[in-house]
């Protein structure tokens, strides 16, 4: 099932998608910064606390593990929205959801080019 994933404050969706594309590729190929509301009460959310994670090595950046994505596809399939925290920004979170399986549950509220601050990819010294 193809998930989408997103982060609760905008600062932190920047960090996610430059750790798994890139810099270079945040600020040479368009990208959409998206916001939404959820149209569930928060006890059909599902939240994984740090302590909830089998694995505390999962909460700092390093490989995924095919551990860790059954994990999370495990989550999934249990509720349409996950919770869970950052490894990118240890003070942050990040919401998962299946877009197809969620259809109605969520309502796009703004969407904007995201212009990314050109200091964060710096040409070579």
């Amino acid at each position: 099932m193809p998930a989408v994933y997103c982060s609760l404050d905008p600062g932190t969706a920047i960090l996610e998608v430059a750790v798994h594309k890139g810099f270079e590729t945040l600020n040479a190929v368009p990208h959409v910064l998206s916001s939404a509301t959820l149209r569930v009460p928060w006890s059909d959310v599902l939240i994984v606390r740090p302590e909830d994670i089998p694995n505390r090595l999962w909460l700092y950046p390093c490989a995924i593990s095919a551990a860790q994505q059954a994990f999370g596809r495990e989550r999934l399939s249990a509720s349409s929205f996950v919770v869970m925290p950052s490894a990118v920004s240890r003070r942050s979170w990040n919401l998962v959801f299946d877009a197809s399986r969620s259809a109605g549950r969520y309502m796009l509220r703004s969407q904007e080019p995201l212009d990314l601050d050109p200091r964060l990819n710096p040409p070579p010294a």
